[in-house]
C-alpha cells in the first residue's frame, strides 16, 4: 500500500530533482534512497538471528574453513 506525502524542499532541488531525476520519477528516487536507511534495523535483527542458528553457523564455518584450504593450494 502507498501512502501519499507533502515535502518541502528548496527550490533548486526540486528543479534539479526534475532535471536529473524525472518529473514522474521524483518518489521512486527519494524512496530508494531512504528505504535503505529504515530497513537496516530489520537487516540487522535477521542477522543477529542467523547468529543464533548454531547449525547454520557451523556450516557457515566449515564452508569459509574449505575455501582458505582452497585459496592455500592454489599455486602461485
Amino acid at each position: 500500500m502507498q501512502k501519499r506525502l507533502t515535502i518541502t524542499l528548496d527550490e533548486k532541488v526540486y528543479w534539479g530533482l526534475q532535471e536529473i531525476v524525472g518529473r514522474r520519477r521524483i518518489s521512486q528516487f527519494i524512496e530508494d534512497l531512504v528505504r535503505p536507511h529504515l530497513l537496516r534495523r530489520d537487516l540487522e535483527t535477521g542477522y543477529r538471528e542467523m547468529a543464533q542458528d548454531e547449525a547454520r553457523e557451523k556450516e557457515a564455518l566449515e564452508w569459509t574453513e574449505a575455501l582458505v584450504g582452497d585459496v592455500s593450494d592454489e599455486s602461485r
